[in-house]
């Protein structure tokens, strides 16, 4: 994240710190679904959550480990083997690299989403308020980018109330379509886990499972969640250039 435009509640989302805590998270709500079907040894995930809250989790020592393993889940998993002990050999057990990597990029723009729709929800109502304060407040309209006929600024403002609500509406549904994970192993085939047991962590972790993953989850719904982030964008951007002409005439 860039610090000059991001905000710090953002920032720490998208920050490693972040990053490692969720991974963790994962690793501990599949093995927490493990315990309870009599497939991991009982209470093992309590141990290993009680070790790392004594000694947190360092990004620094991660990516030291990284460097030399040239591989990012197991350098993590190399360090919470540090932080605790043999217990840490149940973590990852009939999961691959990406189930962690995509589930956590899911919960990541879960969060990330319910920030910007806070931000629209606000948005949206100064943008109704100012509306109806200025329903009969007149000034010149355009057309082409030019004079046209009188209008008034509360429609001005009405418009882009109506193209806001739009986006919020839009970014809801990306929000439940993006909020899936998957914990099926390698290449999605469930060799190594069981589908009870991803549904059961994924659920704990406040997701779904993608109802046919592969060794990734499906791209589309990123590339629908993005594009919707886009246009909500581009109507912010419309907003700002209109206020911009606003204040020459």
């Amino acid at each position: 994240m860039l610090p000059r435009y991001s905000r710090p509640e953002m920032t720490a989302i998208w920050s490693d710190d972040s990053r490692f805590a969720i991974w963790l998270e994962v690793e501990l709500a599949h093995l927490e679904a493990r315990e309870a079907r009599g497939l991991a040894d009982a209470g093992v995930a309590s141990r290993i959550r009680q070790a790392v809250l004594a000694n947190p989790i360092s990004a620094e020592r991660i990516l030291e480990h990284e460097r030399i393993t040239r591989h990012d889940v197991i350098a993590f998993l190399t360090h919470i083997e540090e932080l605790a002990g043999r217990d840490a050999r149940f973590l990852h057990v009939g999961l691959t690299s990406s189930d962690v990597l995509d589930t956590t990029l899911a919960v990541q723009l879960v969060r990330s989403a319910d920030e910007i729709l806070l931000d629209l929800e606000a948005l949206c109502s100064a943008l109704k308020a100012q509306a109806i304060q200025h329903k009969m407040t007149v000034m010149v309209g355009r057309s082409h980018g030019i004079h046209a006929e009188p209008t008034t600024f509360g429609l001005a403002l009405a418009g882009s109330y109506a193209e806001m609500m739009r986006g919020t509406k839009a970014l809801r549904t990306a929000r439940e379509d993006i909020a899936v994970g998957k914990l099926s192993g390698a290449v999605g085939t469930f060799g190594a886990t069981l589908p009870e047991v991803e549904v059961d962590a994924l659920s704990a972790l406040g997701l779904n499972a993608d109802p046919v993953s592969t060794q990734v989850v499906q791209r589309d719904r990123h590339a629908r969640f993005f594009s919707i982030l886009a246009t909500i964008a581009s109507s912010v951007e419309r907003l700002a250039v209109q206020i911009r002409h606003w204040q020459r005439t």
